[in-house]
């Protein structure tokens, strides 16, 4: 009898016959003798819903009140697979985010878990109970309905994984695992049995929409092996897990296309030591993620001065603005300009650490398809450029074809 910690994402729970689809899957493993803890994502376009209605008010609204209502998304579908399982006569009890015991920080719409203390989960259990947990969401301390960003609820599975010491974690999606590529971008993508959690967190990073950035970081740190599979179907998945000598063996894992990067530019910064950290710290209280940066001479004006450009995910593009312009008066900048018809397109492979000509492979085919790079940044498994977003399909082809096949 194991204790098995399943994930269902927004399109696998996106309608009811879907979500009894889910039911019938659980009382299936549940038929075998396991005990199941149940993670589920709010209907595939609850979420982008409310986050529509909340905007169709005020184009920046309270990120407090943004928690409270997302979180509604998720406390909708525990219900319903809730009921699904009693229409089977199975016991279930659904239970938040808070319920569970995910206790985070405070900050709002992007909260990191602090601790887990699954008492209540442990009981249902014990009493025969299939447990039903809200993703995304959690509490902190003082009570605060918080939620863990997009995507979090790979997050909420592996992190009670982790805390309930699960034989197994399985993240059921709309694909059957993790492939090489986008298939609906590159047809000929293939999907990986196997991949180790540093390449996870380079194509997660980089855009990869299987799993989310965090959860896999969680995963790496605490040893939770888990599997990506389909909910569609019974095909075995993508086990993520400790890199194995044999991985080395493949040079390129994948290759990534994100478009939900923006580009912002500070033009005419004063060169002086100290601005470019003030305009980070910021950014950085703001809880805006920057993740390219690149510093060049400013063109233009008597005074030395430079330009820097950093990319931020589309929706802190907004509020990225808002945090330059309360710092105008202390740095001092010209203006600032910001660019969201941008591409970031990665390749990753833990085989990267001992071959070498990858990077001059890779842009030496972008130059063939007259691609120019706009900004590039590096890691021991990864390179990511930067190119206008109507090429990156492309690009994504192009890469594809030539380190993978």
């Amino acid at each position: 009898m194991a204790l098995i910690v399943q994930k269902f994402g927004g399109t696998s729970v996106g309608t009811t016959d879907r979500i009894k689809n889910v039911a019938r899957r659980v009382a299936e493993y549940r038929a075998r003798g396991d005990r199941l803890v149940v993670v589920v994502s709010a209907m595939s376009g609850v979420t982008d819903g409310l986050i529509k209605l909340a905007k169709d008010i005020t184009p920046l609204p309270s990120e407090r009140e943004m928690d409270m209502l997302l979180a509604t998304g998720e406390q909708q579908t525990i219900a319903l697979a809730a009921i699904a399982l009693h229409s089977m006569k199975i016991p279930a009890v659904s239970l938040t985010g808070a319920q569970a015991g995910i206790v985070t920080d405070g900050v709002h719409t992007k909260a990191k878990i602090k601790n887990i203390t699954p008492r209540q989960v442990h009981g249902l259990l014990n009493e025969g109970n299939v447990v039903i947990v809200a993703g995304f969401q959690g509490r902190t301390d003082e009570g605060e309905i918080t939620t863990l960003g997009r995507g979090g609820s790979d997050l909420t599975a592996i992190a009670l994984a982790a805390a309930l010491n699960a034989d197994l974690c399985q993240i059921y999606t709309d694909v059957d695992g993790v492939y090489t590529a986008d298939p609906r971008i590159v047809t000929s993508a293939r999907k990986l049995d196997e991949i180790a959690y540093d390449e996870m967190l380079e194509l997660a990073g980089a855009g990869a929409k299987v799993m989310q950035l965090r959860s896999v970081e969680f995963a790496k740190k605490f040893g939770v092996t888990f599997e990506v599979r389909s909910s569609l179907n019974d095909n075995p998945g993508t086990l993520v897990k400790e890199e194995t000598r044999s991985m080395e063996d493949v040079v390129i894992r994948g290759v990534s296309l994100d478009k939900n990067q923006a580009k912002l530019t500070i033009v005419g910064i004063p060169d002086q030591p100290g601005r470019a950290a003030r305009i980070f710290r910021a950014l950085g209280d703001a809880a805006i993620n920057v993740d390219m940066i690149v510093q060049s001479a400013s063109h233009g004006g008597g005074s030395p001065a430079t330009d820097i450009s950093f990319t931020v995910d589309k929706p802190d593009l907004l509020k990225a603005r808002t945090v330059l312009e309360s710092t105008h008066q202390e740095i001092g900048h010209r203006e600032v300009l910001a660019d969201e018809g941008i591409g970031k397109v990665s390749i990753v492979g833990v085989g990267m650490r001992s071959h070498t000509g990858v990077a001059g492979k890779m842009f030496e085919v972008l130059a063939f398809e007259g691609i120019n790079i706009d900004m590039i940044s590096t890691s021991e498994i990864k390179i990511s450029v930067v190119v206008k977003l109507a090429q990156g399909e492309q690009a994504v082809r192009a890469l594809h074809k030539a380190f993978i096949g």
